[in-house]
């Protein structure tokens, strides 16, 4: 280890030994407004309310949430980037990662999976949703990261240009696959969709696939070398880098020739120009939200206040977060549904949120009452996230970083 870790500064791309960066407020800030974001749409799931439409109320509080994943897994990328900093070795970081990734497939196929249904009927129903993506991106991220730094950014920047070419290739693909369909690892890497556990298990629901998300995963651990420079420079790029991809958004969309498998053309409104495809998350998709994001970050370089300072609060402790906010959402749910029907619905221990069963008549929450359970619940989640913020602040402990 000791040979190891005296090569590292010749070694292109590699973490270096030493105390490594200070936190950066502004990435804890955007991680925050992303995650309060989050929670929008997980309100919707047990609001009854469909996701993307017909009106274009609903269709922007699903929209507005499509902005979480790439946020989510790009920052993780980035902060992958910025903890090898702090680390002595390459090695040290790809531990970190392959383990902190199998703890959060764990995660999702147990605790996440309890808190979406509030059952234990493990035999129908399996969910792998964007914490099983994270946590398999991160596996691999950890085989990436002994590559130079460059090299990992290059690859997945092209895996998030190019792996749309499966929509050109549409036809001979699915005639290569025949009546069988894709198989459980193309599934799992690209293609979605149920894999049966043997014939007594219960069906996997693969909602969120390895690629491109692996691709965002791998830029976002490039651009970490971006939130190493001053203060006013990285503003500065971010600014551009953020213009740039939303500019190419637009005109990408507008030509309607590559980048997304639903074409603009069918559906000529401003809904059908932002409806890109989130499963898997389309090239279109990624520019739409991850410039926006840049340019977020870029702003957020000079904000400051008691929102500002909330914000950096849950995006210093997103993990926990995401593991208080569903029950406490679900829990929402059931007092709202006691308040209004006497009774807590059975559908609210149906199989949520990807194969829930059909929404009761009568049930649907209007838009307003949606955003007043999602205000109550982000207050609500505040407190234990500043008081975890603290916690991890303070202590010096390996196992809190798994969170």
């Amino acid at each position: 280890m000791a040979t190891q870790t005296a090569d590292l500064p010749r070694q292109t791309g590699a973490p270096r030994p030493g105390p490594g960066p200070s936190r950066i407020s502004s990435i804890d800030m955007v991680r925050g407004v992303v995650v309060v974001l989050m929670a929008i749409d997980h309100v919707r799931v047990y609001s009854g309310l469909p996701p993307g439409g017909p009106t274009p109320g609903i269709f922007f509080t699903r929209w507005i949430t499509h902005f979480v994943a790439p946020g989510f897994v790009f920052f993780a990328g980035t902060a992958a980037y910025l903890h090898g900093r702090k680390l002595s070795s390459r090695s040290a970081l790809s531990k970190f990662l392959w383990t902190r990734g199998l703890w959060l497939v764990f995660l999702e196929m147990t605790v996440i999976r309890i808190a979406w249904t509030f059952n234990f009927d493990f035999s129908h129903y399996l969910l792998a949703g964007v914490i099983w993506m994270i946590g398999w991106c991160m596996v691999l991220m950890a085989a990436a990261v002994w590559l130079p730094t460059t090299a990992v950014g290059v690859i997945g920047v092209t895996i998030v240009a190019l792996h749309n070419l499966t929509d050109v290739f549409r036809g001979a693909i699915a005639h290569a696959f025949g009546s069988g369909g894709p198989n459980w690892l193309l599934k799992v890497l690209y293609f979605g969709g149920a894999i049966e556990l043997g014939n007594s298990g219960p069906p996997l629901l693969i909602l969120f696939v390895i690629v491109p998300w692996i691709g965002v995963m791998m830029a976002g651990y490039w651009f970490g070398q971006v939130m190493e420079m001053p203060a006013e420079r990285r503003r500065a790029l971010c600014l551009r880098l953020g213009l740039a991809l939303t500019t190419l958004f637009v005109a990408l969309r507008a030509l309607d020739v590559y980048g997304d498998p639903r074409p603009w053309s069918r559906n000529h409104t401003l809904l059908g120009f932002l409806g890109t495809s989130k499963y898997p998350a389309s090239l279109s998709f990624l520019l739409m939200t991850l410039g926006p994001l840049l340019i977020l970050l870029a702003l957020s370089e000079r904000w400051k206040g008691k929102s500002a300072e909330i914000a950096a609060t849950f995006g210093r402790v997103p993990m926990f977060y995401y593991l208080l906010h569903i029950p406490l959402i679900h829990v929402a749910a059931c007092i709202v549904s006691l308040i209004r029907e006497g009774r807590i619905n059975p559908w609210l221990f149906g199989n949520h949120p990807l194969a829930p069963p059909p929404v009761p008549p009568g049930y649907t929450w209007s838009l307003s009452l949606l955003y007043l359970v999602f205000a109550l619940c982000v207050t609500a989640l505040y407190f234990p996230c500043r008081w975890y913020a603290r916690q991890r602040a303070s202590r010096r402990s390996v196992w809190l970083s798994y969170l």
